[in-house]
């Protein structure tokens, strides 16, 4: 094996000259298929191959024989007869199909180079060697376009065509795609970067579709010999990437399940032993330290959890695989990982939209984890009830370590639902949104955080900073300013003096203190009560020494359209409605924004990478000169127009009480001013 980066920078040097001053293979690289026309092209290139190589691993008498005597194209082939008998992979093999002309129209696109990137559409441009522009960033210039593009995917997507049609077209597809790429990736740089090829996630996503191919295509004859030896060519230079260079968080967990999967699958390489065995270190101390003990991985981005889920299963499976033990610790957090998406879904399936996540569905994913750990309940809550039993905890659930308040009246397709995060900022992808709500009823989404929008390019340069700010949240803007960064990290967990869940209510309450580019001080502390199958209330307080301007923002789902009655909002859709009723000082101006670019951004929400459009955005503001208190009743139902009023009927040090009447049926409610001690309800 290359033992270190000084040697790895010598090969890249031997490597780039023969790319780069080989006029016959820039000028033919697509029609090399055997080892002969390889090495007649690239001679360096077929050299190297065997550096990484344990050539006394059982199997490879001929490969070292042939290896030692200089004979560099019978040691290759004789690799490549090695790894066609060998009993790494079978359960990869797949059979030939039966040949045919039947055609995909998505892999149809995909032959012509033109690829779908985070709902963005573009082909990539070929370049005067020959060789396409991998470095291409799509119409848009968007850097995680070209990332994106260079994980692979749709070359397993190709694959799969190929052995679905059985029509070799997908197949000769695979073998050029994989040619092109890789004689275009030399040299490998052997160092950290953040370009469009050589970065740790592309690497990492790449080691795992390129082993897929090579050991699923091992039968067919489409994926030529050539090729064959550049994926053994440049794997290792993956591993060594993904061992030198990871990050942390859920990249870790990426890189590392492909740097394992390299040292699982090619068990013939010089480092896989040590490769396995720093894994195994690597991962399991990732997990403690970004999964809390309540099962949320600590980035507290709903996409991000199942990224890092999915990762940690794929190493389990790999280290199965090699005969390798983990603790018993790996498998009950994965279970626990399981048990936080299967208790956070909203009713339609659906994932908690929050910092960097998107609104996908988990359903599947939840059915498949209630299968794997036998877990009926998680298969209730996903069926809505149709199938497995109900949970014993519940219907509302709270992550102590998260800080997230999942409040439900049932398990149904029209259940209230609601996610109120009271907890810590998150370890990445944050946004600045503690004690922001977001509300479910009847089917349809409500309240709703603003999104991610993306990362990169036009559409991040437009709307990003409002997608992490405040103001694309349920919250309070002093003085046009939004929250600061928040502790990273939940040293503790939260206790009953923070949350309490009854059989009637739920209550949270939480504060911040840190705005970004405000003068004075100031802070906010927000307390939240389900009233269990009947409605929200949210008790704002704002704390200050001087004089303030307050802005209470909540925004809607775009297929809502509130309309303004007062001083109050209200949804007028056929099924599934909120009513929004102020309780307290009146003189609030309201505002409502749709679509606004101009002074600001705002009134935009995005469900998934991409995808954006005009939402509504009401604004209650109101000029306040000492610390005030801000009551709020939020008021779901099936059809619009439901009967709703709300007074304080007493105010101390201690608690106010607020008495809320909906629909005739009255309560007294009382919430303290700070904290849980005294919350209570009684029903008239």
């Amino acid at each position: 094996m290359i033992k270190n980066i000084r040697l790895y920078a010598i090969a890249a040097v031997v490597s780039l000259l023969a790319v780069t001053t080989t006029a016959k293979g820039q000028q033919s690289w697509k029609n090399i298929q055997s080892i002969s026309e390889l090495f007649d092209a690239y001679p360096a290139l077929v050299q190297e191959v065997f550096e990484p190589f344990d050539l006394d691993y059982p199997g490879l008498e001929s490969v070292k024989m042939a290896y030692e005597k200089g004979d560099w194209v019978i040691a290759a082939e004789a690799l490549l007869r090695y790894y066609r008998v060998s009993e790494n992979a079978r359960e990869l093999a797949r059979d030939i199909p039966t040949p045919s002309a039947v055609m995909d129209a998505e892999a149809d696109t995909l032959l012509n180079y033109v690829f779908t990137i985070q709902n963005v559409r573009g082909a990539v441009p070929l370049g005067a060697d020959g060789h396409r522009d991998w470095y291409y960033k799509g119409p848009n210039n968007d850097r995680e376009w070209a990332w994106l593009s260079n994980r692979h995917t749709q070359l397993a997507r190709v694959m799969n065509v190929y052995f679905e049609t059985g029509n070799v077209k997908y197949a000769r597809f695979v073998d050029e795609f994989l040619k092109d790429f890789i004689l275009k990736s030399m040299p490998y740089p052997a160092e950290k970067g953040n370009e469009s090829i050589w970065r740790g996630l592309e690497v990492a996503a790449r080691a795992k579709v390129w082993t897929r191919v090579f050991y699923g295509m091992s039968n067919s004859t489409h994926l030529s010999d050539a090729t064959r030896l550049l994926i053994l060519r440049s794997l290792p230079d993956h591993a060594h990437y993904n061992r030198s260079f990871h990050g942390g968080n859920n990249w870790l967990t990426m890189e590392i399940s492909a740097l394992s999967t390299i040292a699982a699958y090619f068990p013939e390489l010089q480092d896989s032993g040590a490769w396995l065995d720093y894994s195994i270190d690597a991962m399991v101390a990732s997990m403690r330290d970004q999964v809390y003990p309540d099962g949320v991985q600590t980035e507290l981005a709903s996409h991000y959890h199942n990224v890092s889920l999915h990762n940690f299963e794929l190493f389990k499976e790999i280290c199965e695989k090699a005969g390798r033990s983990l603790p018993a610790y790996f498998e009950n957090t994965i279970r626990d990982m399981y048990r936080y998406i299967a208790h956070a879904v909203r009713p339609d399936g659906h994932r908690i939209l929050n910092n960097d996540g998107d609104r996908g569905s988990d359903r599947e994913l939840i059915l498949a984890g209630a299968r794997k750990y036998q877990a009926a309940d998680w298969e209730y809550i996903a069926t809505n009830g149709l199938r497995g039993s109900i949970p014993a905890g519940g219907p509302s659930f709270f992550f102590p370590w998260a800080g997230q308040l999942i409040s439900r009246n049932g398990y149904g397709p029209h259940a209230h639902w609601s996610f109120f995060d009271v907890g810590p900022w998150g370890s990445g992808h944050q946004h600045n949104d503690k004690l922001h709500l977001s509300i479910a009823a009847y089917g349809r989404d409500l309240l709703v955080d603003a999104g991610r929008f993306a990362y990169t390019g036009a559409v991040a340069e437009k709307f990003r900073p409002y997608a992490l700010s405040s103001a694309g949240h349920n919250l309070l803007l002093l003085d046009g300013k939004g929250q600061g960064r928040g502790p990273t990290h939940a040293q503790n967990p939260l206790t009953e003096e923070d949350v309490v869940i009854t059989e009637d209510f739920d209550f949270a309450y939480g504060m911040f203190d840190s705005f970004l580019d405000l003068e004075g001080e100031a802070s906010h502390a927000r307390s939240m009560m389900y009233v269990r199958d009947h409605f929200w209330v949210v008790v704002d307080r704002v704390f200050t020494d001087r004089p303030r301007t307050v802005e209470a923002l909540w925004h809607w789902h775009p297929d809502c359209d509130p309309l303004i009655d007062g001083n109050r909002i209200q949804t007028n859709n056929s099924f599934g409605n909120l009513t929004i009723v102020p309780v307290g000082p009146s003189g609030w101006r309201i505002d409502q924004v749709r679509g606004q670019e101009d002074p600001v951004i705002q009134g935009w929400y995005s469900p998934e990478y991409n995808v954006y459009g005009p939402n509504t955005t009401s604004i209650y503001q109101m000029p306040i000169s000492e610390n005030s208190q801000f009551v709020w009743v939020l008021v779901p139902s099936e059809k619009p127009g439901v009967a709703a009023s709300a007074a304080i009927s007493e105010s101390t040090e201690e608690a106010i009480k607020l008495e809320v009447e909906v629909a005739g049926d009255r309560w007294v409610l009382t919430i303290p001013q700070k904290g849980t001690d005294g919350v209570g309800i009684l029903r008239r």
